[in-house]
């Protein structure tokens, strides 16, 4: 049975019903999204221009703030948005701040040697989740889904374009350890803790969470991978009780990305960053039963340390 603090909430919930929490949630990130994106259109246009902030919406990458304008679009309207949000609602919605981010370091420190090895074992599966994306058909109601996708690539691929040291360093501080504590406190933090409130069941809550999850990146070529980074993430915090669990694997998987396609830029590897097809069938075999083995072990190190719990 997994013991974890989520099992106290069961004898401390709020007086708000978590069917009501969520809705509250939700208005609050939508509210917080819409609000961002006017504080960056303004800050851009006081900067740059409005003609910048227009450059953006057309890919315009003739225009020489570009890329600054982007990053301040996307620290401004998204990152902090999807943090602040998060804290708002644990602070002055429910005012239980541990109970929902869950930031106490209270966990065996090994626990993130092993999340580091597990995020890197796991990549073959990863892969291999990826090509089985590939082979599903698009429905044709979320066609739109391809284009924003591409939008998206192009966007990133020249946020992540990248000249020397200090850029690899800037990219995986915003995209790596940024966006990882963001992301993990809207999702493994606050949208898990309620939806085990909701639920009663945290493995119905984690799956539920990682599927928003990979829907809120709204790309459809990396559903199901992205799914799976998400129940990591989710298991990692639901049996060691600490949103900086999820939130470091978060970051290794951002940043080994951002260092990857930088080794890519540099020749320092020949190829393609997003080949798809670099592991073989017995590596995807071994992937899967070590990181089982792997989480088995994560699991059962939170197990003993709470052993007096366990019922």
């Amino acid at each position: 049975m997994i013991d974890t603090p989520y099992k106290q909430l069961e004898n401390n919930d709020k007086r708000i019903l978590p069917g009501v929490q969520f809705l509250i949630f939700a208005g609050i990130v939508i509210v917080f999204f819409i609000a961002g994106v006017f504080i960056a259109m303004a800050i851009i246009s006081a900067l740059y221009g409005y003609n910048t902030f227009l450059a953006i919406a057309q890919f315009n990458t003739a225009n020489p703030h570009f890329i600054t304008a982007v990053w301040i679009l996307q620290i401004v309207s998204t990152t902090l948005p999807i943090v602040l949000s998060s804290l708002f609602f644990s602070r002055v919605i429910v005012n239980d701040v541990p109970g929902y981010i869950k930031p106490a370091f209270r966990f065996p420190w090994g626990l993130l040697v092993l999340v580091f090895a597990i995020m890197f074992v796991a990549m073959p599966l990863i892969e291999l989740l990826s090509n089985l994306n590939q082979m599903v058909p698009v429905p044709h109601w979320l066609e739109w889904l391809k284009e924003n996708e591409k939008s998206n690539e192009k966007i990133m691929t020249e946020m992540l374009n990248m000249k020397g040291l200090w850029d690899v360093l800037s990219n995986v501080l915003f995209i790596g350890l940024f966006t990882a504590i963001a992301e993990e406190f809207m999702f493994r933090g606050v949208l898990q803790t309620i939806l085990f409130k909701l639920t009663k069941n945290i493995h119905i809550a984690i799956w539920i969470t990682a599927i928003l999850f990979s829907a809120f990146h709204m790309e459809y070529s990396g559903f199901f991978p992205r799914i799976l980074l998400g129940l990591l993430f989710g298991y990692f915090v639901a049996w060691s009780g600490s949103i900086w669990t999820s939130v470091w694997a978060h970051f290794i998987n951002n940043a080994t990305i951002v260092v990857l396609t930088y080794l890519f830029q540099q020749k320092v590897f020949i190829g393609d960053v997003n080949n798809q097809h670099v592991f073989s069938t017995p590596a995807y075999i071994v992937s899967f039963v070590v990181t089982g083995g792997l989480l088995f072990i994560y699991h059962r190190t939170m197990m003993l340390k709470n052993k007096p719990a366990v019922e």
